[in-house]
């Protein structure tokens, strides 16, 4: 199937990542880690409010209460919703000289959760954590280099979370609290296709992760474990994906441009911006911290 690729939001962002669907305000979240910064920008109007950050943000999600929970270097902090830290809840578990924060999101049973990455790249130094609605931060899984493309099956039996430059896919089955029991290896990528980044699954079940060095997004059968559909991008270095829009049938996509030469920019200019693409299917709205 040939899909077609919008540029829906020039950003240029130096580390475009988590973009998130808000369906009470239908706007589109997302963060740059690196800038760093929030940014909240309306599709209908094109308006795009930024939230400047002290330290880097690697996630973010909404809260019922109103605001947003947002996973920064230094920890866990609740924030207002114009990005204003109110409260930090929880330090960051790893050495956060050599590790920050990087994908993560709301589970269905309104839990925070959030890995991170180990910068020297020498050791799987990252983790994945959760925060529940009593603030309790918990090390749910380690011996991970970089964490990423943390989502929940339609059904609620599966986590799936990724592990990019280990080019592998895990899942976790879930009770019916959520609660994850031991972790399997769900599919192995070659990097000549790119690297598993961030995601998001859609009504039918299937997984899009963003193919990060490949310039696709593919779509993933939850059975079977293999790629029945790509997206094929302007840029090479895909982030993350999110489904939004009135039907939530709007793919959004966050990319980069950290690290690039100016030979690879010119080459792919429009790398950091966010793009859309219109699909058949809908995505699953973004649940909310309970917290």
């Amino acid at each position: 199937m040939v899909h077609v690729v919008r540029t829906a939001l020039a950003l240029q962002a130096e580390l475009g990542e988590c973009p998130l669907w808000s369906v009470a305000e239908h706007v589109l979240w997302c963060v740059d880690i690196l800038a760093p910064a929030i940014h909240r920008f309306d599709p209908r109007n094109g308006t795009v409010q930024t939230f400047p950050q002290a330290e880097e943000v690697g996630c973010i999600g909404l809260r019922e209460q109103g605001g947003l929970i947002a996973a920064l270097r230094s920890g866990v902090w609740l924030l207002d919703d114009e990005g204003k830290p109110q409260r930090k809840i929880a330090d960051n578990p790893g050495i956060a000289a050599q590790s920050r924060f990087n994908d993560g999101r709301v589970d269905p049973w309104g839990n925070f959760w959030c890995g991170s990455l180990w910068e020297p790249q020498d050791k799987n130094g990252g983790l994945l954590c959760r925060v529940t609605p009593a603030l309790e931060l918990e090390v749910k899984a380690r011996n991970v280099k970089i964490s990423n493309g943390l989502a929940f099956s339609a059904d609620r039996r599966w986590m799936y979370h990724s592990d990019t430059p280990n080019e592998v896919l895990y899942r976790y089955p879930l009770n019916e609290t959520g609660e994850p029991g031991e972790r399997e290896i769900f599919r192995r990528f070659d990097a000549r296709g790119g690297l598993p980044d961030g995601a998001a699954v859609d009504r039918e079940g299937f997984y899009w992760s963003a193919q990060f060095d490949g310039g696709r997004v593919v779509r993933i059968d939850p059975n079977s474990a293999e790629i029945v559909d790509e997206i094929k991008l302007p840029v090479k270095w895909p982030t993350m994906v999110a489904f939004g829009g009135e039907d939530l049938k709007t793919l959004y996509i966050t990319s980069s441009r950290e690290n690039r030469t100016a030979e690879e920019l010119a080459r792919y200019p429009q790398s950091g911006n966010i793009f859309s693409v219109e699909l058949d299917v809908a995505g699953i709205a973004e649940p909310l911290f309970r917290g």
